[in-house]
């Protein structure tokens, strides 16, 4: 009998800062929501560490990523896919 793992969130952002911190890539995700008085849509952001075993993503690229168990005291997501990357000059 195979043991399954709950269901893990998971999250799309814009990676702002790589090559910085090894196998890390801080990850930016913005999200919108309707003001519960004014009715005006708002935009919030918040920057989440998360790893990258190969290094191989770079800033301003799109990537999904999911949660995962403590990797360090801040690190807890795991970029699992990258959904589109920036194009270079």
């Amino acid at each position: 009998m195979e043991r399954q793992r709950g269901n893990r969130k998971t999250l799309v952002g814009v990676v702002k800062s790589a090559g910085k911190m090894d196998k890390t890539v801080s990850v930016e995700v913005e999200r919108k929501f309707k003001h519960p008085i004014f009715k005006k849509y708002i935009k919030k952001h918040k920057k989440y560490l998360a790893h990258d075993e190969q290094n191989q993503y770079q800033e301003g690229d799109k990537v999904k990523m999911v949660e995962s168990k403590p990797i360090s005291k801040n690190k807890r997501w795991v970029v699992q896919e990258l959904i589109e990357r920036k194009p270079r000059i």
